[in-house]
């Protein structure tokens, strides 16, 4: 199963975003993230749909900010991305009249729950304005997303 980078590499985009101060294009963003500027409109239409982004077609347009990132959390940008599964464990499912796969399965699936509970909780507790700040303080210039990144 492959990993779901979606969530870093918003969390990426939007740091950048928030040092350029200014309307960032699909076109650019797809080449910060290797990847088709049809995927980067879909994934950020996710976002703006969450009121955390705006977007203005044309020239000179693109996509900004729509909050402060100090308002953001991890687990925000997290739901806005359709609250992507956070384990890739799977449950087995070849015999369930099985005492043996259903206390298994029982077992796992109370462990992933409070582990996903707690890492969400987690992810409400971090801004990412807190990320800004974090890699602001160790990089001179994050103006510019492509040669920075």
């Amino acid at each position: 199963m492959p990993t779901d980078t979606r969530l870093s590499r918003m969390l990426h985009v939007l740091i950048h975003m928030d040092h350029l101060a200014e309307p960032v294009t699909s076109d650019t963003i797809s080449r910060m993230l290797d990847t088709n500027p049809v995927v980067v409109r879909r994934t950020m239409g996710s976002l703006k749909a969450a009121g955390y982004l705006t977007s203005v077609k044309g020239h000179g347009g693109g996509w900004t900010l729509a909050r402060s990132l100090d308002e953001l959390t991890l687990r925000d940008i997290h739901q806005a991305l359709g609250s992507p599964k956070v384990f890739a464990i799977g449950l087995a499912d070849d015999n369930p009249q099985c005492p043996v796969e259903r206390a298994v399965n029982a077992s796992i699936e109370e462990a992933m729950a409070e582990a996903e509970r707690r890492l969400l909780e987690r992810f409400g507790e971090v801004t990412i304005g807190s990320l800004s700040r974090d890699v602001a303080a160790s990089r001179e210039d994050l103006s510019h997303p492509i040669a920075s990144s």
